[in-house]
């Protein structure tokens, strides 16, 4: 299972590069990498980034696969699965916890279902915490071709495995932060990122 970190964005709403920005002294995204790696389900990490962002993603000391296609985190997604099965995260989510993404593996792996998606009770996907099969790629790259870009639809499309957020233990929910802001970057200073 490979842990494809997502770091193609434009971070508009932030006003620059949020993935570089130090947090207690290391970037964002080393933050969010870091805990992908403790998962136990996890054997690799791959960065997934825009080609802006590549050698100072390298620089950091991990692989870096480039998103050719730019159209989002459909078009991540669908790069992390040209190598494999991938555990999906956003780049900016730096409180993720290793115990979470487990139990989502866990889960796909018994339900061999294309993706393994965690949803709230009012229906919304968490498509950026989620893990996904190389037997989704077929939808991916028709929706693609399409034009409909939206990661929610394909997952809602496919025969995907949902975890019940609200079943799961609370604190697990920090697990979904992601920093757009600055004052979400002032959030995380003096917590135990």
């Amino acid at each position: 299972m490979i842990g494809a970190v997502l770091a193609g964005g434009r971070s508009r709403r932030f006003g620059g590069d949020k993935l570089l920005v130090r947090i207690d002294g290391k970037p964002l995204i080393l933050h969010t990498i870091e805990r992908v790696e403790l998962a136990r389900g996890v054997d690799e990490i791959v960065v997934i980034s825009s080609r802006e962002n590549a050698d100072m993603i390298e620089a950091l000391g991990y692989d870096v696969l480039v998103d050719t296609l730019m159209i989002g985190p459909i078009g991540g997604i669908y790069t992390a699965l040209s190598l494999g099965d991938a555990f999906v995260v956003a780049g900016d989510m730096p409180l993720i916890l290793p115990e979470f993404i487990d139990f989502i593996i866990d889960r796909f792996l018994e339900a061999k279902k294309p993706a393994c998606v965690p949803r709230w009770a009012n229906g919304y996907l968490e498509p950026l915490h989620a893990a996904y099969s190389q037997d989704f790629l077929p939808l991916l790259r028709e929706k693609i071709e399409e034009g409909n870009y939206a990661i929610n639809r394909a997952v809602r499309e496919s025969d995907a495995c949902y975890v019940d957020i609200e079943e799961l233990p609370e604190e697990w929910r920090e697990s979904f932060f992601n920093v757009n802001t600055r004052g979400d970057v002032e959030k995380l200073k003096g917590r135990n990122v």
